[in-house]
């Protein structure tokens, strides 16, 4: 997972740090609320762990901030070392995932992660064909079918687009994506991304006809999304309801 951490104590940060790329996630850590809110308008991450107390605005505020301007489905984590019953409802009920109270264990916060992740399935299946009519994503044969036509990919577009896939409706920042489909390299640059979304795009015939739209997102990203009024979705929608029997 790509994961955000709020966390103004050095010796922590470098802690959980430390515990969770050795488990081979990606954390990205922050100081203050503040920094943590500016970088959230132009980035995206699978998960957040935030400390309550923190400078500028504390992890209360930027999980309310989280939930009410960012992504509501984003697993959140509090870790502190508020331990009142009080403090935790407060967290769960503001929009929290889950709570731990410090000092922290490794294992214990490792298994938390994961079970988060798997709840909320963050682009991790076990299946291995996905079906987004008209399109089938065949995660054995690493290619991608447009009804009965199998469209020809280079290895980084199949790459790109079951990404896209598994992440519908997220926004996605493209150093997200740089970060998922090529992995860490300072030959490249965002202009990697959109070159290959823009071929994308062509290739998948993504448009109110397939029902699939790949949308630019100013200054962020993209987010792969459904077209409520193609016509793909309201033929779909006449076949449920002329199979619907009327009561």
């Amino acid at each position: 997972m790509r994961i955000a951490l709020l966390e103004d104590d050095a010796d922590q940060s470098a802690m959980i740090v430390s515990w969770m790329e050795g488990v081979g996630h990606k954390v990205t850590s922050f100081k203050s609320g503040k920094d943590l809110v500016k970088t959230l308008r132009n980035e995206s991450f699978d998960l957040l762990i935030l400390d309550w107390m923190v400078p500028d605005l504390s992890g209360m505020e930027v999980l309310d901030w989280t939930r009410s301007h960012y992504d509501w489905n984003i697993p959140i984590m509090f870790t502190t070392a508020l331990d009142s019953e009080e403090d935790v409802v407060k967290a769960l009920r503001a929009g929290a995932d889950d709570y731990m109270v410090k000092p922290l264990r490794k294992e214990e916060l490792v298994a938390r992660l994961n079970a988060l992740s798997r709840r909320l399935q963050l682009g991790q299946t076990t299946t291995q064909v996905l079906e987004f009519p008209p399109y089938t994503v065949d995660m054995s044969a690493r290619a991608i079918r447009l009804n009965d036509e199998w469209i020809e990919l280079t290895q980084k577009e199949y790459e790109l687009a079951s990404f896209l896939f598994k992440n519908v409706g997220r926004a996605i920042s493209r150093g997200h994506i740089l970060d998922a489909v090529w992995g860490t390299s300072p030959e490249l640059n965002t202009r990697t991304v959109d070159t290959h979304v823009s071929r994308l795009r062509k290739k998948l015939k993504f448009s109110r006809e397939t029902g699939w739209g790949l949308t630019s997102i100013y200054q962020h990203g993209y987010r792969l999304e459904k077209l409520p009024d193609s016509p793909h979705n309201e033929q779909a929608q006449q076949e449920q309801g002329a199979t619907t029997p009327t009561l």
